[in-house]
């Protein structure tokens, strides 16, 4: 018998495309009411449309995360269609790449801008706070909750030119880690999944060069696929991960023991 969440209600951040919407997909397979908050509504009310005919419940709602007004909408939103919010699974991220200094004959000309440094954190840390707080409360009343968050390998080990992004990524570690200690005892796990590198809508235009150098520093020699992270959250959302808590899950291909 496979993983099952029949009767749970999950919120999937960032569900409208690439690993929020397979997980959404593999959420509705196991049974779960799904609500997909992200800012991308045709995209989203298409996956709604799309579950829907297969026979599954979801909902979208247009949400910017790192407006907490919009977050506590959202949430009482979902939370006056469907009673309960089981599952948080914190997927939304963006990226704004740059070195923190470009330097040229001795002198700065360029580099990380302030505004990209502020938007990354805005959403990959901001967002995350944001939405664990508005549906922790229904949580607690209900004395269970599982809160999935998304880092990354680069959060846990460094990357180049990504300053602003392993910055959000290292911090919602740390928020794992102090939720997993403070809300252990009301029956909700705190956990995140650091994915590798995974073919999405964000890979797809990178040159063939760069991905076939991902590929080669992965030892199970290809890139991941938005279903091997939307399992991993899966089985954190499941009552049969009940003892892991505060953990980070990495689902990288084995990158880091290839680099």
């Amino acid at each position: 018998m496979g993983i099952r969440l029949d009767g749970c209600v999950a919120v999937i951040t960032g569900g409208a495309n690439g690993i929020g919407a397979q997980t959404a997909r593999i959420f509705v397979s196991a049974g779960a009411k799904v609500a997909i908050w992200d800012m991308s509504q045709e995209a989203g009310q298409a996956l709604v449309a799309e579950l829907t005919e297969a026979g599954g419940q979801a909902r979208f709602e247009r949400v910017n995360v790192t407006v907490q007004a919009e977050v506590q909408a959202a949430a009482a939103a979902t939370l006056a269609a469907w009673g309960q919010v089981h599952i948080l699974v914190n997927n939304a991220g963006i990226t704004r790449d740059a070195q923190l200094v470009r330097m040229k004959d001795g002198t700065p000309v360029g580099g990380l801008s302030e505004a990209d440094f502020d938007a990354v954190i805005a959403v990959n840390l901001k967002g995350v706070y944001n939405c664990t707080q508005a549906i922790v409360p229904s949580m607690i009343a209900a004395g269970y909750g599982r809160i999935i968050n998304a880092s990354s390998v680069v959060g846990l080990y460094g990357n180049f030119g990504q300053t602003n992004y392993v910055a959000s990524k290292a911090g919602v570690i740390g928020m794992t880690r102090v939720w997993a200690r403070e809300l252990g005892k009301r029956g909700i796990t705190a956990n995140a999944v650091a994915p590798g590198f995974i073919a999405t809508e964000m890979t797809a235009g990178m040159p063939d060069t760069v991905l076939a150098g991902m590929v080669a520093h992965t030892p199970v020699g290809r890139m991941g696929r938005p279903a091997d992270i939307a399992y991993a959250y899966l089985f954190l959302a499941a009552e049969e991960s009940s003892f892991i808590n505060g953990t980070v899950l990495s689902v990288d291909g084995g990158l880091v023991i290839g680099t």
